[in-house]
C-alpha cells in the first residue's frame, strides 16, 4: 500500500523539507569533519571557522548589516530575543511592545514585570491584526528604553509597520527590537532602513536551516550596552577570566551548534541564489489562491489582512461548529494535510481576535516549495471538513 503525499503546511512552526543543499552540508561536516569552531589550527578546524565565518557573512548580507561581527548565533529564535531583552533591560525601564507578539517576548517581559524591574505597555491591533504606530508613539515615557516588535504575525501573517515604528523609536532615542521569525526569508529585510537595534529569527523557519539554530543581530547602538547572558569559553582570550568584549565572542560562550550553522548556512546560500524577492512572489500568489478559495467555503472566516501584500504566506482561519483542532486532525487522517491549530504560542493575539475561547484558529503556512496543488488540494479537503457539519 503506497503511503499517501504529505501536504505540508506548517512552514510557519518550521519549514520542511529543507534544500537538498542544506542536507548534504550538515552530513558532509558530521561525516568528514566533525571539529570544533576557534579551538584548533589543524585543517578540519580552520574548515570549520571558514564555514561559520561564511554563514555569518551571508547573514548580514542578507539583512544589510554592515559588518558580519554583528550576527551572532544563539540557540534559536526564543533564545537570541531573550538574550536581546534581559541583556538590554535595567531596573526602572519601561518596555512599549503589542498585543501581536508571540510568547518569546510576552514572558520574558512578563517575568522581569512580574519580579517588579520593569513595566510593559502592550498597545492592541485592529481587527486585521495591524498595530497602530500612533499607539506606540502614545505610550513612551520618560522611562522608555525599549520597544519590541514582530515584524510578521504568526498567527495573522499580518506585516506590522516596522518603518514607521523604527523612525518613531530613532526620534525618541528608544532601543527597538524587530522579532523576524516569520518574515526572515521571507520578506527582503534591511535592518539599517528599518533602523533597527536588534533583530532575532530562527534559523530553522525563513532561513531554511535545522532545528535549534537563532540569529541576533546587534546593531551599533546596542552593542555599547547589551550584557551578555551566558559567559564561558570562546577560543578568544583564553588568558583572561572575563568574557571577551569584542563581538560576536561577547555572546556567543561555549561550542557552536556547528551542524546547525552549517545547514543555515546552506539555507542562506540556497536563498540568495533564487532571490528573497522572487520567494515572496511566489508565495503571495499561492496566499490569494488560498484566501480566495477558503473565503468561498461555507462557515470559513479568515483572519487577518485580506490583501496578501500585507501579509506573509501563513492564513489562519477558523470554521463554524468546529474546533480547530478538529479540523487538523481530519485533514491529517484523511487527507495526509499538516496544519498547526491553536493558539499558536500568541494569547494575546487570539484574545483581540476573539478566537481565544474557541480553541484558536486552523493556520495553514506555505514554503518555498509548497505548490498551487497542494493550495487547492487543502480548499477542497477543508471544504468536505465544512460539508460534514453541514450534513448532521
Amino acid at each position: 500500500m503506497n503511503k499517501p503525499r504529505r501536504i505540508y503546511l506548517d512552514n510557519a512552526a518550521t519549514s520542511w523539507p529543507k534544500p537538498e543543499s542544506v542536507y548534504s552540508a550538515v552530513e558532509s561536516y558530521m561525516r568528514e569533519n566533525g571539529a570544533p569552531s576557534g579551538r584548533g589550527v589543524y585543517r578540519e578546524a580552520i574548515e570549520v571557522s571558514r564555514l561559520v565565518a561564511d554563514a555569518r557573512f551571508r547573514i548580514a548580507d542578507l539583512i544589510n548589516a554592515g559588518e558580519p561581527r554583528r550576527i551572532i548565533f544563539t540557540l534559536n529564535g526564543t533564545d537570541s530575543l531573550n538574550l536581546a531583552i534581559h541583556g538590554l533591560l535595567r531596573p526602572g525601564n519601561h518596555v512599549i511592545t503589542s498585543v501581536v507578539e508571540h510568547n518569546s517576548v510576552l514572558r520574558p517581559l512578563r517575568h522581569l514585570e512580574d519580579r517588579g524591574e520593569i513595566s510593559v505597555t502592550r498597545v492592541p491591533c485592529g481587527s486585521e491584526g495591524i498595530i497602530d504606530p500612533d499607539a506606540v508613539r502614545a505610550a513612551l515615557r520618560p522611562s522608555t528604553r525599549l520597544i519590541t516588535l514582530i515584524h510578521a504575525s504568526n498567527v495573522t501573517g499580518a506585516i506590522q509597520p516596522v518603518f514607521e515604528v523604527g523612525r518613531i523609536a530613532r526620534e525618541a532615542d528608544v532601543f527597538f527590537l524587530v522579532d523576524a521569525a516569520q518574515s526572515l526569508g521571507h520578506l527582503p529585510i534591511d535592518v539599517q532602513a528599518i533602523q533597527c537595534d536588534l533583530l532575532a529569527a530562527p534559523g530553522h523557519k525563513g532561513l531554511l536551516g535545522p532545528l535549534g539554530t537563532g540569529v541576533l543581530y546587534v546593531g551599533p547602538r546596542a552593542e555599547l550596552v547589551l550584557e551578555s547572558c551566558r559567559q564561558g569559553g570562546t577560543g578568544s582570550k583564553s588568558d583572561e577570566d572575563r568574557q571577551p568584549l569584542i563581538l560576536p565572542d561577547r555572546y556567543e560562550a561555549g561550542n557552536l551548534n556547528i551542524p546547525g550553522i552549517v545547514g543555515v548556512g546552506a539555507g542562506v546560500t540556497w536563498l540568495q541564489s533564487h532571490d528573497v524577492s522572487t520567494i515572496q512572489r511566489q508565495s503571495s500568489e499561492l496566499t490569494i489562491q488560498l484566501i480566495n478559495g477558503l473565503s468561498s467555503i461555507e462557515g470559513v472566516q479568515v483572519l487577518g489582512p485580506k490583501d496578501s501584500h500585507q501579509r506573509v504566506g501563513l492564513v489562519s482561519m477558523t470554521l463554524n461548529g468546529w474546533a480547530p483542532q478538529e479540523v487538523s486532525m481530519l485533514l491529517e487522517s484523511e487527507h495526509s494535510i499538516q496544519t498547526r491549530p491553536g493558539l499558536h504560542c500568541a494569547p494575546l493575539m487570539h484574545h483581540a481576535l476573539g478566537t481565544a475561547n474557541q480553541g484558536g484558529a486552523l493556520r495553514l503556512s506555505i514554503g518555498p516549495f509548497n505548490t498551487l496543488n497542494d493550495v487547492n488540494v487543502a480548499i477542497t479537503a477543508i471544504s468536505e471538513v465544512s460539508a460534514m457539519r453541514l450534513e448532521f
